[in-house]
This record gives structure tokens, C-alpha cells and sequence, in this order.
């Protein structure tokens, strides 16, 4: 079965009820393999399928920026004339406000409706007045579907593809046909999903897309059955696969080894159910694994960047473990690992991750040994290897700690600050002076009943003494919880000595109940992130008592506050009062004791 000629009408040339074709812009870049290999990114419709991401126009507009800075070939934007938002979207576009240096902009939309012809459909008219160059069509390739969802006859479902691509082409469009279920129904009945794909390319299709619907493939039967489409066929084919079996991203590469040059993926996997194949996973392995220049210059490197800024406009938190592209993805925790990559990254890491934008980062934990120390402290700027006393110091404390229920490798900042401590306290001989010294704090919870109409019942309050630049001082602050009044209190007594921590603001608050604890009683560790001037650094505290675990992770946000950007063993020792600025942690006593 194949097609000796794809029949591609003129530029020019139109059909009865025609729209105006779009003007084309060449592309300002491409990547090396130009049309030769399609990156099609289908965020904004399918991964917008996913619960919880509702995307505005102008998020919209704002999530096609960032991919086609990214470099993808191909963006669809949605289902203009389904919904208003896509409407919208395409019409703003249409407008002149999105700019597009790389990507070709795509509307999608289904085949006309049994009994019309496409010309009369006005969905299929949407597809045109979006104003999208390229649409990609969804039609149904499995049989069954056709006759109990579709509830047509196999012959009406042929003829409405073809007279729908045939419309859109003589109407200057380039047309990608999806076809729906594709695999399920190939495993079905071997034939009918293939005469689907012949009447599209005979109508003009550029591209059959094989679609892996209901998420349920493996890698070799997608390759099998890719193959064999290819060899009866002849036809360019292109890949969507669902991850239902978590194997979307494998399933991609597969189709692509056994000859697709189009893929279609979502940014950091989203779509409806588990997902779809994720687009940075899927352009790393073409690029890196398999040496396919898919991307423009530079767009691997922004692959961690683009990532992130979507998952902000996609309101879901970034994916830690993400490959490529997450933050752990290339950090590593035990020991072993450290010290074999202390003499080479490479023996544990499968690529350079600056490639891809990325950094690699050493956890440390009860599991880390003397390497992961050393090269912990070098990623945070302090070289460790004249002071082979220190680390055995610090590996101790921090085993030590671990096994009581902290937990550094969440809070680099807390550990930096050990590890400036143990060094300053090496180098002077004598315990590290404190930036302010704590006498006591309280905390009072009030719950009153005769509360004033709109104010809350609930008040915490704060008072906290301190010595600081030689003065004692007293402070009482009120707050919306026990630790923000804490923390304002805390900020009111210092601020006068170090007017700097009026731009530390806290950003996240995260308590946790330590495993093998339990009941009011238990062991808590908290996590205290802060911020200031676009910096961010978390820290820890561990206790019985949650106001204590939070005043302790509290004091080393501001401590470590006050230290940041000295990276210098020993640098700054002001002899007047014997301490480095970035060594300047509280010195606590009784409940406050770190």
C-alpha cells in the first residue's frame, strides 16, 4: 500500500468557501535537521488535559514564548472553535502578540461530522479562521471506535478524512493527521487503521501520526508495529504516546529508532492520567543518546530553565526527580558515589549536566563519608582540603545528627553554616563568637472569645530577649502564628544592629513528624526557606518541642543571612569582637540551644 504522489496543491490554490491563507514568515532559526525531524509540543491541548492546570490566554501565549525559545518545531495551541479560550488564544496570536523565531503555530481540530461535507462544517471553518498555518486533525483509526463511539460506517469515517484534509490543504494549510488509538487498533485489525492513513496522505497530509491513546504500549510493540507501518506504507509517520505504563518517553525513542521523524510530546510530561511523554526527556535522548540535532543552538542548554518557567505558569511544583531536568537528577548521597566522584563526575553521572542546563549536587546525609563532605563543601565555595581535621569533625556531627533526625541535604544553608563553624573554631582555637546572643524567648497562644467582629480569635505573641552589639534587648512582637510572631520578635531585636535582614523575607515553612514517632509527643523536624534579592536557601531545625525546631531553623536563616557571599575560610575576622562574618550563628542557651 502505497502513495505515488502526495497530490500538495499550490500555495495559492483554494477551495469552494476558502479563508484567506495565512501569511508565512520564514523562521528567524531551526534546528540542524530543519523539516527533515518535527519537535511538536502539544502543552497547550493535550497537556492542558492535566487535573489542576487551567491556563489563561495570556498563560497561554506565555507558555509558547518559552518553547519556542526552547526551539520546537511545531506548537499547538489548542482547538479553536470547541473552546473560546483556544478561540482567543489564536485570534490574540493572529494579532501580532506572539512573536514566533522558531516554531510554526498549529491548530487542532477533529474531521467533519458524518453527513456534511467539510466545507459546511463549522468546526472545520474555525480551523481555518484560527489562522494557524498548520492543523493537525484527530480521526479514528481503530474500527471499533468508529462504529460504537464515532457510530458511523468504516467507509463514511474514510470519506470524512479525506474530504477534511483535502479541505484544509486546498485552503493552504499543511496538515498532520493524528489518528487516534492508533496501536490498539492495529493489534485489532491490521488493515483498516492503514486505509485510514492512505486517505489522508492521498488528500495531502504531510504526516501520519500513530497515537498510543489509552497509554497501554511497550517500547517493542510500538517499534514492531512502527516498522511495519513504514514498510507497507511508505508514508512519513510521527509518534504521540500516552504514559500510562510509564512508558511514554521509551515508547517515543522507540518509534523514532524504528523510523518516525515526528514527535509529538508535552512539556514536563502533563496530560491527562499519567501523563504524556515529556518533551525534555524525549529531546535529551534524541540529542544526547542518539546524536539527532533535533533543537536549535543552545536550546539543550535551556532545556532546566524552559522546564521550570512552565511548571510556574502550569501552577504545579517542579518535578524533582525529573530526568534532565530535575534538580536531584544529577545529585547523588552515598558515599561511594562521592568518593568515586571526587576523581571523576563521569563514573557517576551519565552526561556533563551543564549540557543541559543543569548542576550536579552532593546530598549530604548519615550516609555521606568524608568525599561527599569535601565536595558538598567545594559546591558551596569552600575548599576542605587543607583541613583533613574539620572533615572528620564535620562527617561526625552530621552521622550524629542524622541519627537524632536532622536532615541537610534539604538545607544546604544549615550545613554551610556547620561547616564555617567547625573551620572558624579550628582556625582561632576556641568556640566561634556569636553575631547575638539569646537569654530567652516566650511564646503565648490566646484564644479569646470576646474577639472584635472580623478579627481573629486566635492570637500569638512573642517576646524575646537578646544581647546584641552590647546592649540587651527586649522585643515583643504579635504574629498569625506562634513562629511568625517568633520570627518578628527575633527580627525586631536584631534589625538595629543589622539593618540587612529587613530584606530576608520567609518563603516557605514546612513541618514534618520524624518515622518511628508519634502522638503529641513526637520528634519534629522543620524546614524554614528564606529569601533576599532573588537568593533563596533553606534550613533546619530538630526538637521535641515544634516553637523550638522552628526558632532554631529561624536563627540560622538570619545567621546564614549575614554570612552570605564570604566563602573564605577565616576571611573578615574582625578582632574587635573575634568573629567572621560568615560565621556569625547565635549563640543559645537553655531552650534555645541549637
Amino acid at each position: 500500500m502505497t502513495v505515488s504522489s502526495l497530490g500538495s496543491p499550490s500555495p495559492g490554490s483554494s477551495s469552494p468557501g476558502s479563508v484567506a491563507v495565512p501569511p508565512t514568515t520564514p523562521a528567524l532559526r531551526s534546528s540542524p535537521l530543519g523539516d527533515a525531524f518535527h519537535v511538536f509540543d502539544t502543552t497547550l491541548r493535550d497537556g492542558a488535559q492535566r487535573e489542576g492546570i487551567t491556563y489563561s490566554v495570556a498563560d497561554k501565549i506565555a507558555v509558547a514564548t518559552l518553547l519556542d525559545d526552547l526551539g520546537v518545531g511545531f506548537i499547538e495551541g489548542g482547538w479553536p472553535g470547541a473552546m473560546p479560550k483556544d478561540t482567543e488564544f489564536f485570534a490574540r496570536a493572529r494579532s501580532g502578540e506572539l512573536n514566533l523565531r522558531t516554531a510554526s503555530l498549529v491548530a487542532f481540530g477533529a474531521t467533519r461530522k458524518a453527513g456534511l461535507r467539510a466545507a459546511q462544517d463549522p468546526q472545520v471553518r474555525a480551523l481555518l479562521e484560527s489562522g494557524a498555518p498548520v492543523v493537525t486533525l484527530v480521526a479514528k483509526s481503530d474500527v471499533r471506535h468508529v462504529e460504537r463511539a464515532l457510530r458511523t460506517t468504516p467507509e463514511e469515517n474514510l470519506a470524512m478524512v479525506s474530504d477534511t484534509v483535502a479541505h484544509l490543504v486546498g485552503n493552504g494549510r499543511r496538515v498532520f493527521l493524528d489518528c487516534e488509538h492508533f496501536f490498539d487498533g492495529y493489534r485489532f485489525d491490521r488493515d483498516y487503521g492503514l486505509r485510514v492513513a492512505e486517505a489522508a496522505v492521498t488528500a495531502g497530509a504531510d504526516v501520519v501520526v500513530l497515537c498510543d491513546t489509552n497509554g497501554g504500549m511497550l517500547p517493542m510493540w510500538v517499534e514492531q508495529i512502527v516498522i511495519e507501518v513504514r514498510e507497507r506504507t511508505g508514508f512519513r509517520l510521527g509518534i504521540h504516546c500516552q504514559d500510562d505504563t510509564s512508558c511514554a518517553v521509551a515508547n517515543t525513542v522507540a518509534a523514532v529508532q524504528a523510523g518516525a521523524t515526528h514527535v509529538q510530546c508535552t512539556a514536563n510530561g502533563y496530560g491527562e492520567r499519567a501523563g504524556n511523554a515529556d518533551l525534555f526527556a524525549v529531546v535529551g535522548n534524541l540529542m544526547i543518546k542518539m546524536g539527532l540535532p533535533v533543537l536549535p543552538d543552545g536550546g539543550l542548554a535551556d532545556m532546566v530553565r524552559v522546564s521550570h518557567a512552565l511548571a510556574e505558569l502550569a501552577n504545579i511544583t517542579p518535578n524533582t526527580h525529573q530526568a534532565y531536568v530535575g534538580s536531584s537528577a544529577f545529585s547523588h548521597k552515598a558515599g561511594l558515589h562521592a568518593s568515586a566522584i571526587k576523581v571523576d563526575p563521569e563514573l557517576y553521572n551519565h552526561l556533563d549536566p551543564t549540557r543541559v542546563g543543569n548542576d550536579m549536587h552532593i546530598l549530604i546525609t548519615e550516609m555521606a563519608g568524608r568525599a561527599s563532605v569535601e565536595l558538598k563543601a567545594r559546591e558551596l565555595g569552600i575548599e576542605l582540603d587543607e583541613h583533613p581535621e574539620a572533615v572528620g569533625r564535620i562527617v561526625d556531627t552530621v552521622k550524629s545528627r542524622e541519627a537524632a533526625g536532622w536532615s541537610y541535604e534539604a538545607a544546604d544553608a544549615s550545613f554551610e553554616l556547620l561547616v564555617r563553624d567547625e573551620l572558624a573554631s579550628g582556625v582561632t582555637g576556641v568556640q566561634v563568637p556569636r553575631a547575638f546572643q539569646l537569654e530567652s524567648y516566650r511564646v503565648i497562644v490566646e484564644n479569646s472569645v470576646n474577639s472584635a467582629p472580623g478579627f481573629s480569635p486566635v492570637t500569638s505573641e512573642a517576646t524575646v530577649k537578646v544581647h546584641v552589639g552590647g546592649r540587651r534587648i527586649i522585643t515583643t512582637a504579635e504574629g498569625n502564628g506562634p513562629v511568625n510572631a517568633l520570627d518578628s520578635a527575633l527580627r525586631s531585636a536584631v534589625v538595629g544592629q543589622f539593618p540587612e535582614l529587613r530584606e530576608v523575607e520567609l518563603v516557605d515553612y514546612k513541618v514534618r513528624i520524624l518515622a518511628g514517632n508519634a502522638g503529641t509527643d513526637s520528634i519534629t523536624r522543620v524546614l524554614v526557606s528564606s529569601a533576599r534579592g532573588g537568593r533563596e536557601w533553606t534550613t533546619v531545625g530538630v526538637h521535641a518541642n515544634v516553637i523550638e525546631a522552628s526558632w532554631q531553623a529561624l536563627v540560622d536563616a538570619l545567621v546564614y543571612a549575614l554570612g552570605q557571599g564570604s566563602a573564605e575560610v577565616g576571611a573578615g575576622l574582625d578582632p574587635a569582637i573575634g568573629q567572621s562574618p560568615a560565621s556569625t550563628r547565635a549563640g543559645l542557651t537553655g531552650a534555645g540551644a541549637l
